[in-house]
């Protein structure tokens, strides 16, 4: 037993993410702040790092839908469910003006780039533009024919205000005419719309599509982005205009480069997103879900290295003393070969525990942190012809955690060789004992239907091998093919004829 020789973990190829620019840039942020919030009659303004509002707004008659500040941070106006629009001064709390004139719940409301104007969009189809000094209604367009759920100002004209509805249309407005002046179909419901700072390009999400559109040549379709499996809630754009953010429903936050418009990072979140927002230089990134839960990332700050008194050290040749020594004649060298520690699964297999070696690499920590090892036990096993008797005699939580472990990487081509062996071997001995546990049977059928999927993929693949093996065997026929043909003197010739 002195001879023993550990197992040989093999390493296997992991295709993971390629690290970029942006995977280190969207990376950077800490673990995030979560906020319980529910709908209700109030505004929560929160500190940086506070987890108690610091500011609240309670002057609805009903559920406050929306509220955007002003681009100095002084203002904030709100949008209710009464179809109210109420603006608030920071330093206060009442309402420094009441805007009434919607008649159903408003869901979209934003300041123009003179600060002295606010849009506002609802759900009675109407979108209005009021005066603030003097709290009226200035004009009020009704070209929409569905809910007006989503818009934006411009930030370099005051006259100029998108809005998207329901109806499939995103419109642009003038205060300077009572007509839209631009209007594209989307296609499907609009969620939200983004006028990059330029005011040349819009973007409108809407089903599960994001579109970006020329306004400067008449609202032209530059390009439409299907990157999300469910409906886009939400935009958003990086404080440099140089990356734009979606969330959807489909709890994925995607990051797409504007020159390019192709996803360059994305964030899972525990639910559907619903809102999406950046402070900033990109220093917070903030998500509102369906679950009630707001979630706030800050990005992480540069450590600065402290400066400590410096530590003599010795002198250099202290190290390299002895390292040049050569050896005399009389000398006797003397080697002292370093003892060896043997893992604990190798300490059970030098001792024939072939069950509890098994047991130990199926720990959750072994088979979340290095599968590779768990793995090469079972590829050892296997080969010693005791895998059977190491599998077998598991009672319900042994066996599920097995099960667990040949579910989750029986699908992953550099484990499928060893694992499909070894499921094919948990099938042969613990079917006779199927429905005696309903955890135990679920997680069965759905092994069993995994082993026979990955056994059709080999299959499929076995035949596309041969079908090009086939083909290239066609085309080194055809370079060119030899005939016999007989001389004159009556012995055969072997001619190559090209073709």
């Amino acid at each position: 037993m002195a001879g023993y020789k550990p197992v040989a973990i093999q390493t296997y190829p992991i295709l993971g993410e390629k690290i970029t620019q942006d995977t280190l840039y969207w990376n950077n942020y800490k673990p995030p702040y979560n906020y319980a919030v529910t709908a209700s009659s109030r505004i929560h303004i929160y500190g940086r790092y506070s987890q108690e509002p610091i500011k609240t707004f309670s002057r609805f008659k009903d559920t406050a839908y929306c509220a955007t500040f002003r681009q100095d941070g002084r203002l904030l106006v709100a949008g209710s469910e009464d179809g109210g629009v109420q603006l608030f001064d920071i330093s206060g709390r009442a309402p420094l003006r009441q805007f009434e004139g919607h008649t159903k719940a408003v869901h979209t409301v934003d300041f123009t780039a003179d600060k002295y104007h606010v849009v506002s969009g609802a759900d009675d189809y109407t979108v209005k533009l009021w005066d603030i000094p003097n709290s009226k209604e200035i004009l009020t367009f009704k070209e929409h024919s569905d809910y007006v759920r989503c818009g934006c100002a411009s930030k370099l004209n005051p006259d100029l205000f998108i809005t998207g509805s329901y109806d499939h249309t995103v419109k642009m407005f003038d205060a300077r005419t009572n007509t839209s002046v631009l209007s594209v179909e989307h296609g499907q419901p609009v969620e939200s719309v983004l006028l990059f700072p330029s005011g040349g390009l819009l973007v409108s999400a809407g089903g599960r599509y994001v579109k970006v559109w020329d306004m400067l040549k008449g609202g032209q379709l530059l390009v439409s982005l299907k990157n999300h499996h469910k409906t886009v809630t939400c935009l958003c754009l990086s404080s440099s205009g140089q990356r734009l953010l979606s969330g959807s429903l489909d709890r994925k936050v995607k990051v797409y480069s504007t020159t390019s418009y192709k996803v360059v990072h994305s964030f899972d979140y525990a639910a559907s997103i619903l809102s999406l927002a950046l402070a900033h230089e990109d220093e917070t990134i903030v998500v509102g879900m369906t679950n009630g839960i707001l979630s706030v990332k800050h990005r992480k700050s540069e450590a600065k290295k402290e400066s400590l008194p410096r530590r003599r050290r010795p002198a250099y040749r202290t190290f390299i003393k002895g390292k040049n020594y050569m050896k005399q004649r009389d000398d006797i060298l003397i080697n002292r070969p370093a003892k060896k520690h043997l893992e604990l699964y190798d300490r059970d297999l030098k001792h024939f525990r072939i069950s509890k070696a098994l047991d130990r690499v199926l720990d959750p920590t072994c088979t979340i942190k290095t599968p590779e090892i768990t793995v090469s036990i079972i590829k050892e096993l296997n080969r010693r012809g005791v895998l059977a008797n190491a599998l077998a005699g598991r009672d319900e939580k042994e066996i599920s955690h097995v099960l667990n472990f040949l579910i989750r990487h029986l699908s992953q081509p550099r484990f499928a060789p060893v694992l499909i062996n070894a499921a094919e071997i948990i099938i042969d001995i613990y079917l006779p004992v199927i429905g005696q546990s309903p955890v135990v049977d679920k997680k069965f059928l759905l092994l069993q239907g995994l082993v026979e999927k990955e056994i059709d993929y080999q299959r499929e693949l076995l035949q596309t091998l041969g079908m090009m093996d086939m083909l290239f065997a066609t085309m080194r026929r055809k370079e060119g093919t030899s005939v016999l043909e007989h001389t004159s003197d009556g012995f055969p010739e072997n001619k190559k004829i090209e073709s």
